[in-house]
C-alpha cells in the first residue's frame, strides 16, 4: 500500500448532481424544479406548521390552561428515603444542605417532606414545608420538625 493508491472504498463517494447545465446533461431546463410554482423559485421556504392550505393543527385545536406565575415548586422527599438516609449515615439531625450532600435534592431546591413509609429513628427535621402525615409520623417517633 502505498499513497499514491489510497481511494475511498467503492459506492462510497457520489458526485453531485450538476443541475441547470443545459438539455444535454439530462437536468438542464427546470432543473429538476418541475414546472412553475413557488417550489420552482429561489428563496423558497415554507412557512412553519404550513399543511397545504389546510387549517394548521395549532389553529384547529382550541387554548386552554395557564401558568401560574406565582407556583411555589417543592421537591418531594418520602420519610422511606429519610429512613433510608438515616440508617446509612447515622443522622440524628436533617436539614436541605446534609440532603444536598447526599444527593437527595438540588443546591437550591425547596425540601417538602412527604408521608410515604415509616420512620422509625426520632430524628429533628428542617425543611422548607412538611405534609400532615409527615408531621405527624415525626413528632409521634418523638422527633422535631422545623419549618424554613
Amino acid at each position: 500500500m502505498k499513497l499514491n493508491n489510497l481511494k475511498p472504498a467503492k459506492g462510497s463517494v457520489k458526485e453531485n448532481k450538476r443541475l441547470g447545465r443545459g438539455q444535454g446533461s439530462g437536468r438542464g431546463g427546470t432543473s429538476t424544479r418541475g414546472h412553475k410554482g413557488d417550489k420552482a423559485r429561489s428563496g423558497h421556504k415554507t412557512k412553519i406548521g404550513f399543511e397545504g392550505g389546510q387549517m394548521p393543527i395549532q389553529r384547529r385545536l382550541p387554548k386552554f390552561g395557564f401558568k401560574n406565575i406565582n407556583r411555589v415548586e417543592y421537591k418531594g422527599l418520602n420519610l422511606d428515603a429519610i429512613q433510608a438516609l438515616v440508617e446509612k449515615r447515622n443522622l440524628s439531625e436533617i436539614d436541605p444542605e446534609v440532603l444536598f450532600a447526599n444527593g437527595l435534592v438540588g443546591k437550591n431546591d425547596l425540601v417538602k417532606i412527604l408521608g410515604r413509609g415509616e420512620l422509625k429513628a426520632k430524628v429533628k427535621i428542617s425543611a422548607h414545608a412538611f405534609s400532615a402525615t409527615a408531621k405527624s409520623a415525626i413528632e409521634g417517633k418523638g422527633g422535631e420538625t422545623v419549618v424554613l
